[in-house]
């Protein structure tokens, strides 16, 4: 059931946004935390493989904030949630793993408006957590899934057990684009 906010209207969840070619063959979804230096160096490597793969990946970034270690990362996701309500979810992401250890709520204001997200409401929404159960909905997802830590990386639906680093992930990417081509033919 979709939530929706104060005045009846739907919150975009980060489920939906996607980032990369809508018809590729592989799409990758990530589960991380903003506040974890591991998903900064994936988020990386990721900006790369969009790069260098171009219409064979799409890229969908899910929330799973590792509170007990983490202070700012559940706050980091609403940010980031509050964001896509003006279509600055990748902006708004991208900054975030650019300053990850600069998370507190005046930074977060900052990185909001460097992304160009104009809502005067952005920091009273997260003083006021209007956006927490829309990042708790990707964190029960992400349990449903067998999700215990950060990065947790799936592609095509499967989740992938070998190493984050651009050279191993490009090689499973082209696994499942040859796997795809023989389905298909």
């Amino acid at each position: 059931m979709p939530i929706k906010n104060d005045k009846n209207k739907e919150i975009i969840s980060t489920k939906g946004i996607w980032t990369g070619d809508a018809g590729a063959p592989v799409s990758l979804v990530l589960y991380g935390d903003y506040e974890s230096d591991e998903c900064a160096k994936v988020h990386r490597v990721i900006v790369k493989l969009l790069e260098s793969h171009g219409k064979k990946i799409r890229f969908n970034f899910r929330h799973f904030p590792m509170t007990q270690i983490h202070q700012h990362a559940h706050k980091a996701a609403e940010a980031a949630v509050a964001a896509a309500q003006e279509g600055k979810f990748w902006e708004m992401h991208n900054l975030l793993y650019a300053h990850n250890r600069r998370l507190g709520s005046i930074s977060l204001r900052e990185y909001a408006r460097e992304a160009g997200v104009i809502s005067k409401n952005f920091l009273p929404d997260l003083v006021e957590s209007k956006y927490g159960w829309t990042v708790r909905t990707d964190l029960l997802e992400a349990l449903d899934k067998g999700v215990r830590s950060v990065p947790t990386l799936f592609i095509n639906d499967r989740e992938y057990h070998g190493r984050l680093s651009q050279p191993e992930l490009a090689k499973a990417i082209e696994e499942e684009c040859h796997s795809a081509k023989r389905k298909r033919a």
